[in-house]
């Protein structure tokens, strides 16, 4: 078994103990991924990235990944496949020799 699979298995069975599939709707899932990054950002208000607290990071990261994996399995994404395709087209968008060093968008560079 993958470890991604491992992953949403444990959230879907979580998830399904306490019947919160009927919650757990596309929108909704989204609407709670931003929450959490919300959250996740938090963490960093008013601070150097350094004083952020690793713990309550921790906790706000994996809150936005659990919604993030639950929101793909409700459309039968695969993960793994998705991220190296995005991985694939942001290579082609942003290529070495343009953009190593640069913080430009690529329509910049």
């Amino acid at each position: 078994m993958s470890d991604i699979k491992e992953i949403i298995d444990a959230l879907k069975k979580f998830r399904n103990e306490r019947d919160w599939e009927q919650f757990h709707n596309p929108k909704d899932l989204a609407i709670a991924l931003n929450i959490e990054a919300g959250e996740l950002l938090e963490s960093y208000l008013w601070k150097s990235h350094d004083e952020a607290n690793l713990e309550k990071v921790k906790e706000e990261l994996a809150d936005v990944i659990a919604y993030a994996f639950l929101l793909a399995e409700k459309y039968n994404l695969d993960v793994k496949e998705i991220l190296l395709e995005k991985i694939k087209k942001n290579g082609e968008k942003y290529p070495v020799e343009k953009a190593k060093g640069t913080s430009k968008k690529y329509t910049e560079l």
